[in-house]
């Protein structure tokens, strides 16, 4: 933290609470809020836009009320780093802050860019407790100190960055209409054609549940062991958060029936809510995914001369999928799901070719997904470090 003798020329520091109040405005919504409510599964990591918003099923529980143009923050997993600007009058996650900048202090289009620095991201993350899903609180967060520049400063790199994130924020729209597109091809292609036409699951899959590994030996280098944030949104595993651990890799051995392989399809059992999107988050392992399946993931077996894998991993990423989860779980404050819930789930199994089709006209999407994902990931990465330079004073 940076003393006031440090500080370069006109630059101040001031705590969290002088720059931003906390709007905690609570409200228990009703069916007809559900059409403009944004949830911490609506925002994007490195982009304030929220491209998408609503619940097709009905709110449960308190949320806060936010008005067009408030900073919404995900205060829980702060590691994924989603600060968002909210795009219109209606509610927010309960598992999130809504703030609004105090303009005597700081300009309220530059609160949000400091917001996605490094500076204070970092340590949004510090002050987090907890393990399973790390949460900040406002207490905790109020009292942060930090140091800005001038009021004219901060409106020259407002300007800049708003040009920089211009690209990328194109590029997001982009990816938003295609993901959008892959979703109801895979609804339109893996509907019954009539009906009678399905089969529950449990006639022909099983499911194997993952086992605990020992905390104790977590290292940073080995085998990799898969744990609920590993599984991505686009449905495929994902290395890349900061929250990937490894065992040593005699556990291939001493747990090899644990192994995951390419091809093999794995379920999230357990979430802390229905909002984040991890409650029957449905992935497929691909070629350099080996890991462990760890406690709280499921893995699906089938056999392969009635139903391919690939097949019931697009069967299981539908919508009709997804709503069945997330009515299906139970508990209160950790929301858990099991074999049960599942092997009634009943999904239509097509002669393999039909099947061979499906899975080639999903994948060609996926392609397209995945190369515009790689160029979007490029121009963020260009943002958010002329985002740390500029707003963050790196």
């Amino acid at each position: 933290m940076r003393s006031h003798k440090d500080l370069t020329l006109g630059w101040k520091i001031f705590r969290f609470d002088q720059l931003a109040k906390q709007i905690t405005d609570r409200v228990e919504p009703t069916p007809e809020d559900s059409g403009l409510y944004v949830g911490l599964e609506h925002m994007d990591p490195g982009s304030l836009k929220v491209r998408r918003w609503g619940s097709q099923t009905d709110l449960i529980g308190t949320k806060f009320k936010m008005r067009k143009g408030d900073i919404l923050f995900a205060r829980r997993n702060a590691y994924l780093k989603r600060v968002a600007i909210a795009p219109h009058d209606g509610l927010f996650s309960a598992h999130g802050m809504v703030l609004r900048p105090r303009p005597e202090a700081v300009l309220p289009d530059f609160l949000p860019f400091f917001m996605q620095s490094d500076l204070f991201m970092d340590r949004a993350i510090e002050i987090s407790v907890g393990s399973l899903s790390p949460t900040i609180n406002w207490k905790a967060m109020a009292v942060q100190e930090f140091a800005l520049p001038p009021t004219t400063e901060q409106s020259r790199i407002v300007e800049i960055l708003q040009a920089s994130h211009e690209v990328a924020d194109t590029q997001a729209n982009a990816l938003t209409e295609l993901q959008s597109l892959r979703q109801s091809a895979i609804d339109h292609l893996l509907r019954p054609p009539k009906a009678g036409s399905s089969v529950r699951l449990e006639q022909v899959a099983t499911m194997q549940n993952g086992r605990p590994f020992p905390g104790a030996e977590y290292a940073d280098e080995g085998t990799r062991l898969l744990r609920p944030g590993n599984l991505g949104a686009t449905g495929y595993l994902t290395w890349l958060t900061d929250k990937t651990v490894c065992l040593d890799e005699r556990w291939e051995t001493s747990a090899a029936d644990f192994v995951i392989h390419p091809g093999d399809v794995v379920i999230n059992l357990t979430a802390q809510s229905l909002e984040d999107g991890f409650m029957g988050r449905v992935c497929l392992a691909r070629k350099n995914d080996k890991s462990l399946l760890n406690q709280r993931i499921g893995r699906f077996r089938c056999s392969e001369d009635v139903l391919r894998p690939d097949f019931l991993f697009r069967c299981l990423q539908t919508s009709r999928f997804r709503h069945h989860a997330h009515a299906n779980c139970e508990g209160s404050k950790v929301k858990h799901m099991f074999w049960q819930h599942l092997a009634k789930y009943e999904i239509w199994i097509p002669q393999i070719s039909v099947q061979e089709d499906v899975i080639a006209q999903c994948a060609s999407i996926d392609e397209a997904i995945e190369s515009l994902g790689s160029r979007l990931a490029s121009s963020k990465q260009l943002a958010a470090r002329l985002t740390s330079q500029l707003a963050g004073g790196a």
